[in-house]
């Protein structure tokens, strides 16, 4: 009995020692970020935000890879399917954890068990903007037109299933209104084409939209947000208007695997955390119009499963599907 304990022992100090090596060895070489949406849209800007400044915090280099398609699943897919050792991450979105797999049944992950949170770097309000040819250019006469005439105008959003398209959908249902979606491969090519004005109507996260509207692109309508903003202090929020539920902001997270080992997970949120609070990095996330979390993997966890859970009750309340 004394030997097999010792031998316990021995097994456990062992695994402790190689955990440890590991821990110290990672990262020996560069790490990859799946952002799960073509460049150009708020995913991928926060992203590269910090991309471009961790390798002084984590010692190696973090390569953005934009994996596109699904409103976000491909990319959050494969996140799900690599190997845990901490050198494929994803950036999180309310799409990926939450909006998509509420309404599609056919994803093939959990977003409750099948990642390892790491940390929310930071949560943005979400926009209904229009192209400035669209007759209407402010909250009132948006809302009379668009009630006035059911299944003529068109919006843009991230894709099937992210969170402007749920977020539009849920804006239609408890507004009374018929506008069509239609759907891209991430924010980038969808404001592409509402700036080009091939699309008159665009519900996308404010950062990706706020360049277009500071230079006369896009005009804003309505806005996600605990209060009006700074940059947009005469744009209303969705609580204001009477549509309080649309009111609700996105985040922007780092995840791994199932599974990611705890030294792997402490080292990325340290290096995030403290990259994302250099002077430098956090006036370019704020300009954008986000705001900081910087919460522990515990929180954003948690975070997660929130958000999951409204997504599933507005899909099952307003009934919504993909078709």
């Amino acid at each position: 009995m004394q030997k097999q304990t010792l031998k316990m022992l021995a097994g456990l100090a062992l695994a402790v020692a190689a955990s440890v090596a590991f821990a110290q060895a990672y990262p020996n070489k560069p790490v990859r970020n799946i952002v799960p949406f073509a460049p150009g849209g708020t995913t991928d800007i926060i992203a590269r935000i910090v991309a471009e400044k961790i390798q002084a915090q984590l010692g190696q280099t973090m390569v953005v890879e934009n994996k596109a398609g699904g409103g976000g699943s491909i990319g959050a897919l494969e996140t799900v399917r690599a190997t845990p050792d901490g050198y494929t991450l994803g950036t999180a979105t309310v799409s990926t954890t939450a909006a998509n797999p509420a309404i599609n049944p056919k994803i093939n992950y959990d977003p409750t068990t099948d990642f390892t949170p790491i940390i929310n770097i930071a949560a943005t309000p979400n926009i209904i903007a229009v192209h400035p040819s669209f007759p209407a250019k402010d909250w009132k006469s948006f809302i009379d037109l668009v009630k006035r005439s059911p299944g003529k105008f068109n919006y843009a959003s991230s894709g099937t299933g992210g969170i402007g398209h749920l977020q539009m959908e849920l804006f239609k249902n408890l507004s009374g209104t018929f506008i069509t979606h239609i759907p891209y491969r991430g924010a980038g090519p969808a404001l592409n084409d509402v700036v080009a004005g091939q699309v008159p109507i665009i519900f996308d996260n404010l950062p990706s939209a706020l360049p277009f509207i500071k230079d006369g692109r896009l005009v804003p309508i309505v806005v996600a947000a605990p209060n009006r903003l700074s940059q947009l202090p005469n744009v209303p929020t969705f609580k204001e208007v009477g549509l309080e539920p649309v009111n609700r902001m996105a985040y922007y997270g780092i995840l791994g695997p199932k599974g990611l080992p705890k030294e792997v997970v402490d080292k990325v949120h340290d290096a995030v955390k403290k990259t994302a609070e250099l002077p430098d990095v956090k006036k370019r996330i704020e300009d954008t119009g986000s705001l900081l979390i910087l919460n522990t993997p515990e929180q954003f966890a948690q975070q997660i499963k929130a958000e999951y859970q409204v997504y599933k009750d507005v899909v099952t309340k307003q009934k919504l599907t993909l078709e």
